[in-house]
């Protein structure tokens, strides 16, 4: 995985703004440690920073090629798992390739069928093709949304980057933020409406998206859609489906030059890459054991609380599944005192404020997993494409006006402050942004209103939540320099499970029934029949005492800490009293509940800050 940055003016020399890009590409070191290096030509200026997974000695970037009377240049960010599929097309029209990288198949993918080539792609990507006889920059983002791809259009011409940081570090563009802005952060966080950038002059290219932009034009396009159709295939032939498809999306997405190993939490989907990965792996000649890393919390065993959304710990699947599999694996517990320290740094890596120690202890471990390993596949996805939450089959959560992971409008207008309850209006936007996500969806005509309803929470989840976590699990990983793929996010899986009806995905009190049918033969039974675990938090005293001492000495002690412009003093010193235990249900999904809203608090008073954000309206 990589970083990449650009800039294209069609009014200035951009060989002399060296400094400027090479400044812009700095700020994404920690997205590709290995290499950095930039290219300027009159009107364009890429940079790009490399974590060398495929082909370490020939496939450094930008890459220029020579074909039809032009010059192509691409940055890229990303994985193509049919490469080779790719290669020998190419070479059969009478391409020829001097690397073994996968950039150099997706440039040569781009001369050959120019926008056409998203069709033909598998992969997680995000990238920029510059053609010089055209003097056209050429951007798209892979279906789901794993990579990541920011831009700002002004007066200056376009700015990109795999990161805000790195638009924000271009003397244009400041870090000012609008009344919408806000109501981003304050009504949705640590969501975002798909393609907000939420500084004022950023925007996001949505997954799916493809752009152009000359001299003459600027278009952005949808090239990529799930697709409604009537399901015909029976339970049993849907599973082997199921099961092929993710068997062969965990197979093509180990391909590394480099050391590879999974996340394991001894729930059914890292357990099934676990599986697949292992099995494909120890065939291999002087293969070693397939590494698995999980992660606990400081003393959690003592203070774990068993609730409906996390009602066991996963020590003890865990070790099923490592046994099972010879895998070599790895615990990592992460001490209270780091957790919240992280938590800044947290802040730091995603650019904006998000989702406190879920985010901070997954960048600590992903770093711990770099010492030994730079790919890694996790199991994202899998909840929101098989139906795996509560508000796919509890009606009282299907049934909210909004997003049904998010139970805190009121308790988010009662935190603020007048005027601002008023201009910000949150209720209203984030029904809007419902609404205006809800008309997007491709329903099947003549569909009956329940099911219409299931696939509209579908959508939804895949537009939104569902690129939470990817945002989430793109900056920390990227942020400790290690690549994270996520099978269940292939777009071939995607696009069968889409049109699998309701009753396969919730079966005899089970969520998630047909994946677990489709890995009967492939996991333990311990396994199959255990219920759905999130992603492990602390419950430990300690955390909620440390937050809520942080937003004591950071917020409520310094008269001039810019969230208090935002928020009521009193309202949060009660929360702090609390430590957050006045706050009974999760706030934003099944983990973020009162010790996480403090911490989540504490971040956007860190992000006004490090950010010296401007309020403009």
């Amino acid at each position: 995985m990589c970083g990449i940055t650009g800039w294209v003016n069609f009014k200035k020399n951009l060989e002399e703004e060296e400094k400027q890009i090479k400044q812009m590409t700095n700020t994404l070191e920690h997205r590709g440690p290995d290499d950095k290096q930039i290219w300027l030509d009159r009107h364009v200026a890429f940079g790009h920073t490399r974590l060398a997974v495929i082909d370490p000695a020939f496939g450094k970037q930008p890459m220029s090629k020579e074909c039809r009377r032009s010059q192509f240049t691409i940055v890229y960010n990303g994985e193509l798992y049919n490469t080779e599929q790719l290669r020998l097309e190419l070479k059969s029209l009478g391409h020829h390739f001097t690397t073994n990288s996968d950039t150099e198949v997706l440039l040569t993918s781009f001369i050959e069928w120019k926008e056409k080539c998203l069709e033909k792609l598998n992969g997680i990507f995000a990238f920029a093709i510059w053609d010089k006889n055209k003097e056209r920059l050429f951007m798209a983002r892979d279906r789901l949304g794993v990579k990541p791809l920011f831009y700002a259009i002004k007066q200056e011409g376009l700015i990109f980057g795999s990161e805000l940081k790195a638009l924000l570090s271009n003397r244009y563009i400041d870090s000012h933020i609008d009344l919408e802005g806000l109501k981003e952060i304050f009504a949705l966080s640590p969501s975002r409406t798909p393609g907000h950038g939420v500084f004022s002059d950023i925007s996001e290219l949505r997954p799916a998206h493809a752009m152009v932009f000359d001299k003459d034009n600027f278009k952005i396009w949808r090239y990529w859609q799930v697709k409604s159709s009537v399901h015909k295939d029976s339970k049993k032939v849907t599973a082997l489906k199921v099961h092929d498809l993710l068997k062969d999306a965990v197979q093509r997405q180990l391909v590394s030059d480099v050391p590879i190993c999974t996340f394991l939490s001894g729930g059914i989907d890292s357990s099934a890459l676990t599986a697949f990965a292992s099995k494909k792996l120890t065939r291999k000649e002087g293969y070693n054991p397939l590494n698995t890393y999980s992660i606990s919390y400081e003393e959690n065993e003592r203070y774990f609380s068993s609730n409906n959304f996390q009602p066991t710990g996963d020590k003890q699947w865990i070790d099923v599944v490592s046994n099972q599999f010879g895998t070599t694996h790895h615990q990592n517990v992460i001490s209270i005192e780091t957790l919240v320290n992280y938590l800044k740094e947290a802040v730091y890596v995603r650019d904006l404020p998000g989702m406190a120690d879920i985010d901070s202890s997954l960048l600590w471990f992903c770093k711990q997993i770099k010492k030994n390993a730079t790919v890694a596949q996790s199991g994202e996805c899998a909840d929101e494409i098989f139906g795996g939450y509560p508000w796919f089959y509890r009606e009282e959560l299907m049934n909210r006006p909004y997003f049904p992971w998010m139970d805190s409008i009121n308790l988010r207008e009662r935190l603020l402050r007048e005027p601002w309850k008023s201009k910000l209006q949150l209720e209203d936007y984030v029904r809007f942004r419902y609404q205006e996500s809800i008309q997007e969806t491709p329903y099947l005509e003549g569909e009956k209103s329940v099911n219409k309803q299931r696939r509209e929470i579908s959508y939804l989840n895949m537009i939104w939540f569902m690129t939470t976590l990817l945002d989430r699990k793109d900056r920390m990983s990227m942020g400790a320099s290690l690549e994270v793929r996520v099978p269940f996010a292939d777009h071939n899986l995607v696009e069968y499970v889409w049109n699998i009806p309701a009753y396969m995905k919730w079966h005899n009190q089970q969520e998630k029934w047909i994946l677990r049918k489709a890995l009967e033969d492939v996991l333990p039974d311990a396994i199959l029949n255990r219920k759905k675990n999130p992603y492990p938090k602390t419950y430990h005293p300690k955390y909620s005492q440390a937050v809520a001492t942080w937003v004591q000495t950071e917020i409520l002690d310094d008269p001039n800490a810019p969230l208090l412009e935002f928020i009521q003093k009193d309202t949060l010193e009660d929360l702090v009293k609390s430590k957050g235990t006045s706050i009974k249900t999760p706030f934003f999904g099944q983990l973020m509940s009162g010790p996480q809203l403090l911490a989540h608090l504490g971040q956007v008073n860190t992000w006004l800050k490090k950010y010296d954000v401007k309020i403009k309206y």
